[in-house]
């Protein structure tokens, strides 16, 4: 079921330079990983963003006969944070109901609407600022962030992503329990792992 709350920013403007051709071009199940993503978004969100940059004009043709909202990143390279603000950004400039966002990225296929459908009920939990997915002792995305830090993701700079929210707010970030989020497909060795066992 959607709801229109807790927006979502898809993570896919990168060049994906240790791939050596666009991650988010990559055939999983039948589609690209960008198109894949953005279709689970929507399965959880009324409020989807997709941001792109490198290849904008091949992963647009991805997605945009979605109902999805696309940003353009034009300081890609950069770094991810870039992508947050430009994201944010647009969800804002549409709508300042938004309770929370969701940052997820689209080169880890093992993500599924239900991950996305526990962070949202997780978020439900007293004082929870960030919900975050747990996987190899870690707190990464996708990951949930209240919309008191907004201000926070907008002020992001190049060298310091969301991470750092996580780490500064730890206290008040609840965890999702999330093993397959420690796989993303990276290189081409991780998609061959990915096409192996998995499609």
């Amino acid at each position: 079921m959607q709801i229109d709350s807790v927006g979502i920013i898809l993570l896919a403007a990168g060049a994906s330079a240790r791939m050596g051709e666009p991650k988010q071009l990559l055939r999983f199940q039948g589609e690209t990983l960008a198109r894949r993503a953005a279709k689970i978004a929507l399965a959880v969100s009324a409020r989807v963003v997709v941001t792109l940059g490198a290849r904008i004009e091949i992963t647009r043709n991805e997605v945009e006969d979605l109902p999805v909202e696309i940003a353009e990143n034009v300081n890609w390279k950069a770094g991810m944070s870039g992508s947050i603000k430009v994201g944010l950004e647009k969800l804002l400039s549409d709508s300042n109901e938004l309770k929370a966002v969701i940052v997820m990225v689209c080169d880890q296929p093992l993500v599924d609407e239900i991950i996305l459908g526990k962070i949202i009920k997780t978020f439900g939990q007293p004082n929870a600022l960030i919900v975050a997915c747990e996987y190899e002792n870690t707190l990464g995305v996708p990951a949930l962030f209240h919309r008191r830090l907004f201000p926070e993701l907008l002020a992001l700079d190049a060298q310091t992503g969301a991470k750092r929210l996580i780490k500064k707010y730890h206290a008040q970030t609840a965890a999702v329990s999330f093993p397959e989020g420690a796989f993303d497909v990276d290189t081409p060795t991780d998609y061959e792992n990915l096409m192996k066992n998995f499609s």
